[in-house]
């Protein structure tokens, strides 16, 4: 436990006058305790007590509607901690709109239960605040569902050019924004006094929380000023780009393409123009984490890109050069197209494509076929069928592709080709591989039919797991040293405990395993 600071008193007259600046005055008598929130869902045991604070913002256009949403979350952690033997009155659920309702709701709950309403400390019951801070995100961010880390800071501090977990390269605003922003000044002011004091209610909150001896698990999104007992990394943007990258090296095979015959790519990276800092810097950590996997093989000639837009001189901080306006599905169609353009009006050579989240991957898939591309990325080894497909989803059989070897040089530079012409044509038009990230609902039939390669997502059952194992050791006094998803590191600024899991990589080989069985999805969401 921290050293306490000033005595218990003084902390809630603290709080109580941060109330007062941002509130209006509701009377002079002396201050009644503050009541639980009537949308606190109420869920006692020698366990302690669990309170879960998450947001209620996430996405909810039924069409485009990822796996990863705090609303799925809340229940599958309760769940668990009653398999751990937490009783339903020892675990609270509050879902809040927004920071500055979030930040309320956390306040008056904190201190309700650090005093009763003589000001005296209440028992000494354990608690651990589980609480997922609400982010601001703008409508490019959404797409990747409420799981997308970020950094909550003040106006101004220089963590509002990082994501969750590190910095953005190259993510400073573009100077031909400037003239916007100024316009812009004046009601942004205002906003962005009332989100940094949002911010400090909650910091304030989560002090007063831990000086009284409850624990802090902090979900997701990191807060300036947070000091957690640990922190849940649900997803980063770097993670979400690495792992479609990795995805489409290994179904293409890479490491055994040779520069005589390169894969042609294409990385889309949405972005919201109108976003803002933390827009910028989400986007440039995405194409980091897609750069890393792919750099090697742009710099030796193994693949190149359709569009000229990346090249083997490429760095992270190039990112602007793959970034679109990335908020309509019509904007990536058009993105795509004048990507794949060429002089002779004939269908262009593309091998994957990094699509970066279902709903671009969903305009992609559209476009493509408008194009003229035909087949889907089974018949990248014609030995895999859509029906082999369909079957083993249903549990029939088991995938194992294999790798189709590809000719040294391409049909159009191989004079030995008795019909290099029509080789090159059939080839240019063969489907490409399309990844994605976020499980959405309608991604589940392109990944069955093969028009979408893959979509990942977080891996939130086995999460809910460990967040109910970590409150359950915390409230014990035990060590998260032991756990096998807890490592030691740093989230914005502070050493803390993270416990993380490999997000889920999925298509159609292991989707029933990985989202079926364990109850992400039905039968009928995979469109069979």
């Amino acid at each position: 436990m921290r050293p306490h600071g000033p005595s218990l008193a003084l902390r809630v007259a603290s709080i109580a006058a941060g109330i007062a600046l941002t509130l209006p005055l509701a009377g002079c008598g002396p201050r009644q305790a503050a009541p639980v929130p009537d949308h606190v869902v109420e869920t006692t045991s020698g366990h302690g007590n669990v309170a879960i604070f998450t947001p209620s913002d996430g996405i909810t256009v039924s069409q485009h509607t990822p796996a990863n949403k705090w609303d799925k979350l809340v229940p599958e952690i309760t769940k668990e901690l009653k398999a751990l033997g937490f009783k339903g009155n020892d675990i609270h659920a509050v879902s809040s709109s927004g920071l500055d309702r979030q930040s309320r709701d956390l306040q008056d709950y904190v201190v309700d239960h650090v005093t009763d309403t003589d000001g005296q400390k209440k028992d000494d019951t354990p608690m651990t605040l589980v609480v997922a801070p609400a982010a601001d995100a703008d409508d490019v961010t959404r797409q990747y569902g409420d799981f997308a880390g970020q950094t909550i800071a003040p106006s101004g501090d220089g963590a509002d050019q990082k994501t969750a977990d590190g910095d953005a390269d190259g993510a400073a605003s573009d100077d031909g924004k400037q003239a916007g922003a100024d316009e812009a000044e004046d009601s942004g002011t205002d906003e962005d006094a009332k989100r940094d004091a949002a911010i400090d209610r909650l910091v304030s909150a989560l002090d007063l929380a831990k000086d009284n001896g409850m624990h802090v698990v902090v979900l997701s999104n990191a807060v300036k000023g947070v000091s957690a007992d640990a922190f849940v990394r649900m997803a980063t943007a770097e993670l979400i780009g690495r792992a479609q990258a990795q995805q489409l090296v290994d179904k293409l095979q890479l490491v055994k393409t040779s520069p005589d015959n390169p894969k042609v790519i294409e990385v889309l990276l949405p972005y919201d123009p109108d976003g803002g800092a933390a827009s910028d810097a989400f986007a440039a950590e995405a194409f980091a984490g897609v750069w890393k996997v792919l750099e090697p093989y742009f710099r030796d000639g193994r693949t190149v890109s359709a569009s000229g837009t990346l090249t083997a001189d490429s760095k992270n901080a190039d990112w602007r050069q793959v970034a679109f306006d990335g908020r309509k599905a019509d904007l990536v169609r058009k993105e795509l197209g004048a990507r794949l353009a060429s002089d002779d009006g004939e269908v262009q050579k593309i091998d994957g494509i990094v699509a970066m989240n279902d709903f671009v991957a969903s305009a992609t898939v559209d476009e493509l076929a408008e194009l003229g591309y035909q087949g889907s990325a089974a018949d990248i080894n014609p030995t895999i069928t859509i029906g082999g497909i369909v079957g083993s989803i249903a549990g029939r059989r088991d995938l194992k592709r294999g790798a189709v070897p590809d000719p040294i040089k391409s049909p159009e530079n191989d004079d030995a080709a008795a019909d290099g012409d029509g080789a090159a044509k059939a080839d240019a038009s063969r489907w490409p591989i399309v990844t994605g990230y976020g499980g959405y609902l309608d991604a589940m039939p392109r990944i069955v039919e093969g028009k979408q390669w893959m979509t990942a997502l977080t891996n939130r059952k086995q999460l809910a797991a460990d967040i109910a194992t970590v409150c359950d050791r915390l409230n014990r006094g035990q060590s998260l040293d032991s756990l096998a998803s807890v490592s030691q590191g740093k989230v914005a600024g502070a050493g803390t405990a993270i416990v993380s899991e490999d997000l889920l990589a999925v298509n159609a080989s292991n989707l029933k395993e990985a989202l079926i069985d364990p109850g992400y999805i039905s039968m009928a969401d995979a469109g069979l």
